[in-house]
C-alpha cells in the first residue's frame, strides 16, 4: 500500500479536490491511504476566529465561522452538483456546531489555552476529509483514533509504538485494492482522547508516521512544485527538480532555507526504509524528487539554499590564545540566553558566528563584554552548497570563489557532516551570488 498526502493548496476548492480525486483513483490498485490538510487558508481562519473569541469579539469570531462554513459547503456543492448528500450535510453541520461551541466557550472565559486551540485547529482537517471522503465514497477514519501523542498541545510528540498498534487496529483492516481510506494530517490525540496538533509540517509528519506504522511501499507528498529544486526558482529561474536526494541533503537544505518540506517530518518513513517522493499536484506526470536514506548521487553539489538576514558576531579575546575553556564559556552565554548559533569559524584569538537577525542582542552582548570584545555585523546572509560528495571532490572551493567573482565572502564554514559548505555575504548580494554559483556548480544537473 502507499500513502498519499495532499496539502491545503491541493484541496483548496471543488476543482482542486476533483483533480486530487483523479490522482487517488489512479492509485486505487495500490490500496491508498489518503492524508489531507485543511482546505486552503482554513487553518489561518480558525486561528483568527479563536483569537477574536479570546479578545471578547464573539461577533467577529462567528463571522469567521460562517465564512468557513460557507466555503466548505460551496466546495461540497461543487463536487456534488449542488445536491450535497444528507450524511455529508449532517456531518458538516455537526462540525460547525462543535466549532461554534468552542468559540463561545473561549469568548465567555476570555482565555485561549493551547488545549482549546488544538481542538479548534483540528476542525480544518476534519472538515476537508469529510467532504473529500464523501466525494470519493471512501472510508473516513478519524486520525485521533490512531495518531497517539503526548499532551504537549500545539507541538505534540507522537508515540510510534502506540501508533503502530492503533494503525493495525483502525487503518489496516480498511485498506484494500480498489478502495481508498481518507484520514487527517496534523492532528492526533492523547491516551485520554484529548485532541492535539503536531505543529509546523504536521501533515507531512502524519503521512510519514502512518506510512512507517503500516509498512507502506512509498509515501507521496503532493504539493505545488515538481519536487525539491536545485535552488529557489524565484531567484534562479533555471533551477531544476532534483531526481534523488539523500535524507542528509534534505536536512541540510531545509536548515538553510529550502521550504518544500522539513526533513524531520518525513524521518519516520526514511528510518523505516520507505522512500518519500515530492510531487506536483498540477503536473502528476512531471518530474519529482525521491528522498531516501541511502541514495548515492555522485554529485559534488546537489543544490543551493540561502537564509537571511543573519547577524555575524566576531568575538575576540587575547585570553583565547593557548587557553582551555574559552569556547565553553562563550557558548554557555548563548545557551543561557537561548540563542541558537548557525555557523562557527575560529581563529587564534577570535570566533566568528552567525545568529538570526531578530535575537535580543543587548543582553547577549552585555554578557559577552565581561570577557571579550564583540564586533556586530548585520544585514548578512548565509548561502549553503549541499552535496553528498562535496568533501571528496577536489577544487570545489576554488570553483566556488571563482564563481562569486567580485562578491566578497566574509565567512566560510564546512558543515560538521561534511556535505555542506556555507559562506556569508552581504544580503544585498545574495541573489546574484546564488545565480553565479548555480550556473557554475549546479547548472548541468539532470
Amino acid at each position: 500500500m502507499i500513502v498519499l498526502k495532499f496539502g491545503g493548496s491541493s484541496v483548496a476548492d471543488a476543482a482542486c479536490m476533483r483533480q486530487v480525486g483523479d490522482l487517488v483513483r489512479a492509485a486505487l490498485p495500490r490500496s491508498p491511504l489518503v492524508v489531507l490538510s485543511a482546505m486552503g487558508k482554513t487553518t489561518n481562519g480558525l486561528f483568527d476566529a479563536a483569537k477574536a473569541a479570546e479578545a471578547g469579539d464573539l461577533a467577529g469570531a462567528m463571522e469567521r465561522q460562517k465564512a468557513l462554513m460557507a466555503s466548505h459547503r460551496h466546495a461540497a456543492e461543487g463536487l456534488f452538483d449542488g445536491l450535497v448528500p444528507e450524511a455529508l450535510d449532517r456531518a458538516l453541520t455537526e462540525l460547525f456546531g462543535e466549532l461554534e461551541l468552542l468559540l463561545r466557550g473561549v469568548a465567555m472565559l476570555r482565555e485561549l489555552s493551547p488545549r482549546s486551540m488544538d481542538a479548534i485547529a483540528s476542525l480544518g482537517e476534519r472538515l476537508s476529509t469529510r467532504v473529500f471522503a464523501a466525494y470519493m465514497e471512501a472510508t473516513w477514519v478519524d486520525a485521533r483514533t490512531v495518531l497517539r501523542t503526548d499532551a504537549a498541545f500545539g507541538e505534540a510528540v507522537p508515540q510510534p509504538q502506540a501508533i503502530r498498534t492503533l494503525a493495525e487496529r483502525h487503518l489496516a483492516p480498511a485498506l484494500a485494492p480498489a478502495h481508498a481510506v481518507v484520514t487527517q494530517g496534523y492532528i492526533g490525540a492523547t491516551e485520554d482522547g484529548l485532541t492535539t496538533t503536531l505543529g509546523r509540517g504536521g501533515s507531512d509528519y502524519s503521512a510519514a508516521l502512518f506510512g512507517a506504522a503500516l509498512g507502506a511501499e512509498e509515501v507521496q507528498i503532493w504539493t505545488d512544485v515538481e519536487g525539491v529544486l536545485t535552488c529557489d526558482p524565484r531567484i534562479v529561474p533555471e533551477a531544476l527538480p532534483i531526481p534523488d536526494l539523500s535524507f542528509a541533503e534534505a536536512a541540510e537544505l531545509a536548515a538553510f532555507g529550502a521550504k518544500v518540506l522539513h526533513p524531520a517530518t518525513i524521518q519516520p518513513a526514511v528510518e523505516a526504509g520507505i522512500p518519500v517522493t515530492v510531487r506536483h499536484t498540477q503536473k502528476p506526470e512531471g518530474r519529482f524528487t525521491t528522498i531516501s536514506a541511502g541514495v548515492q548521487t555522485g554529485r559534488p553539489i546537489t543544490a543551493l539554499a540561502s537564509r537571511g538576514p543573519v547577524t555575524v558576531l566576531t568575538v575576540s579575546s587575547s585570553r583565547m590564545l593557548a587557553q582551555s575553556g574559552f569556547l565553553a564559556r562563550l557558548f554557555e552565554v548563548f545557551g543561557r540566553r537561548e540563542v541558537s548559533v548557525d555557523l562557527v569559524a575560529t581563529a587564534e584569538v577570535s570566533v566568528s558566528l552567525t545568529v538570526e537577525a531578530d535575537v535580543p542582542l543587548k543582553p547577549l552582548l552585555q554578557d559577552l563584554a565581561a570577557f571579550a570584545k564583540v564586533e556586530v555585523t548585520e544585514g548578512r546572509a548565509i548561502i549553503a552548497a549541499v552535496g553528498e560528495r562535496l568533501r571528496c571532490t577536489p577544487g570545489i572551493g576554488a570553483q566556488l570563489l571563482t564563481a562569486l567573482g567580485d562578491i566578497n565572502v566574509e565567512m566560510i564554514s564546512m558543515g560538521a557532516n561534511e556535505i555542506n559548505l556555507s559562506i556569508v555575504v552581504e544580503q544585498s548580494r545574495t541573489a546574484e551570488a546564488l545565480r553565479r554559483m548555480h550556473r557554475v556548480l549546479v547548472g548541468g544537473i539532470s
